[in-house]
């Protein structure tokens, strides 16, 4: 669940909790709608039976100053806008699966984000205000010049709930190739399908450099989530542009890779990595670890 200005890992729901969450839809409508929908049905039948919320956007609380702000104007930063990170969930355990000094996590699935990791703790990450920037999704456009949006509002293309539609539904990869499905693009011939899977690749591998730089320098690349986990030509792509950071993908390895698995070629300088995303896992035990402590 994604929580906003939140960065406790795990809270007891309770009306005033659930209130909150609700105020909070706006900034991931995709995740926290559903959520709030499936805990309403689950506490009107299991009135008696406590229910936990573990926010994904916690582990960035670790996010230094200068990765969090945003070059605006001191009033609206005053309003809490700042880039808060998600997927933390995800990151927290390829971070405890791949324990390195400088890691970066490719987490790549409907939402895709590159966070950088030091010493297990999220120092840079693509993911901002809302689960919008960053790195082209299957459905998400990532960042765009806000130009472009004012543009599109100010003379009249879209209307406000038109462009919150289109951002969220309508782009990425299905906006450049007409479908978000990475297998089906892959197999396509369609020169847009092609074109789409190399944007993404470029945007992936550009963010990666970047949270090398935060970083500075890189042990290990985790590929995970659906695409991450399941794509090699994916992987192929971002890492074919990377060997510049020490980044040796081996194509066999690539190719048989079943997470979790490692995939780099003998001697590269950097750990590649395809790991599984268990974030399930995470939920659970931050869930018993709070409720042990309320009892």
């Amino acid at each position: 669940m994604h929580g906003g200005a939140r960065f406790r890992e795990a809270v007891l729901i309770d009306d005033a909790v659930e209130r909150e969450l609700n105020d909070l839809s706006d900034l991931a409508p995709l995740h926290n709608s559903p959520a709030l929908e499936a805990l309403r049905a689950t506490r009107a039948v299991l009135t008696d039976v406590p229910q936990v919320a573990v926010f994904d956007t916690a582990f960035h609380s670790t996010l230094p100053e200068v990765a969090f702000t945003y070059a605006l104007p001191r009033r609206f930063r005053e309003l809490g806008i700042r880039r808060f990170g998600f997927h933390g969930l995800s990151i927290r355990w390829a971070a405890e699966q791949v324990p390195v000094r400088k890691l970066v996590v490719c987490h790549l699935g409907g939402g895709c984000s590159v966070t950088a990791v030091r010493d297990g703790r999220s120092v840079d990450t693509t993911m901002g205000f809302t689960p919008l920037e960053g790195v082209p999704m299957v459905t998400r456009s990532g960042s765009v010049d806000p130009g472009v949006l004012l543009f599109l509002l100010r003379d009249g293309h879209a209307t406000l709930a038109e462009l919150d539609h289109a951002l969220e539904h309508e782009s990425g990869l299905l906006g450049l190739a007409g479908t978000g499905d990475v297998p089906s693009l892959e197999r396509s011939d369609d020169p847009a399908a092609r074109l789409a899977l190399e944007i993404f690749a470029h945007h992936v591998a550009c963010a990666v450099a970047a949270m090398a730089t935060s970083l500075d320098g890189l042990d290990a690349l985790v590929f995970t989530a659906g695409i991450g986990e399941r794509s090699a030509v994916v992987r192929e792509l971002v890492c074919s542009r990377l060997g510049f950071l020490g980044i040796d993908l081996d194509p066999t390895a690539n190719a048989a890779a079943t997470p979790d698995a490692e995939l780099a070629r003998e001697g590269s300088a950097v750990r590649i990595v395809a790991l599984r995303a268990r974030e399930e896992l995470v939920i659970a035990r931050e869930a018993r670890q709070l409720l042990a402590v309320l009892r």
